[in-house]
Order: C-alpha cells, then sequence, then structure tokens
C-alpha cells in the first residue's frame, strides 16, 4: 500500500473524529442552554415565593415533582428549590468546564490536521 492510499483512508477517519468532536461540543452547549435556562426559571420562582413567604409562610403552593402535582406549603417549597437551583447551577459549571476542555481538544485536533474552515 503506497503513502496516498493510507492518507486516503485517513482522511474519512480524520473527518469522522472532526464532526464527532464537534457534535460533542454543540451537545455541551445545548444541555448548557437548557440548564440555564431551569436555573433562570428557578430564580423567578424563587423570587415570587420570597414575596408570599413574607406574607404567609402556610400559603398553599403546588409543585410539580416527577410529574405529579403535590400540594405544599411556601416554606416547605422554597428550602427545596433553592437547593435544586444551587444543584443546576453546579452542573453548569461542572459542563461549562468540560466545554472548555472539549474545545481545546477540538483546538489541538484542527492545528494537528491543519484543518481549515471551508469558505
Amino acid at each position: 500500500m503506497s503513502t496516498s492510499e493510507s492518507k486516503a483512508k485517513g482522511k474519512p477517519e480524520i473527518q469522522q473524529t472532526f464532526v464527532r468532536l464537534q457534535n460533542e461540543l454543540q451537545a455541551l452547549a445545548r444541555k448548557i442552554g437548557e440548564l440555564e435556562s431551569e436555573a433562570e426559571e428557578h430564580t423567578l420562582v424563587l423570587a415570587t415565593l420570597d414575596d408570599a413567604l413574607a406574607e404567609d409562610p402556610d400559603r398553599k403552593c403546588f409543585r410539580l415533582i416527577g410529574g405529579v402535582l403535590v400540594e405544599r406549603t411556601v416554606k416547605e417549597v422554597n428550602p427545596a428549590l433553592k437547593t435544586n437551583r444551587d444543584g443546576i447551577q453546579k452542573v453548569i459549571a461542572t459542563l461549562a468546564e468540560q466545554y472548555k476542555a472539549k474545545e481545546k481538544d477540538l483546538d489541538a485536533f484542527r492545528r494537528s490536521y491543519n484543518i481549515r474552515p471551508v469558505q
């Protein structure tokens, strides 16, 4: 097998690896976006509940847990939502680190195979 044949076989593999890395990067970005949106929703709900907590901590509220609507009081739901929001923000931070690492991998791969965007 000649050198040109080995390069020809290597090109599709290089392209597949590059596309896979790009797809992984895009998937991480989508997941981060979804979680940021969810964290923002939690923040909005918490702002509303803070007002209700100041007025009447025993006021009824409803929370969706695993597809089931559950009746609770504001003072019960507020700490749980804060815990969930904080957990989501930790996951976002972890995913952001993974995104940066994956971005570095993609850049290193791009430089090692001299890949340039097609214009």
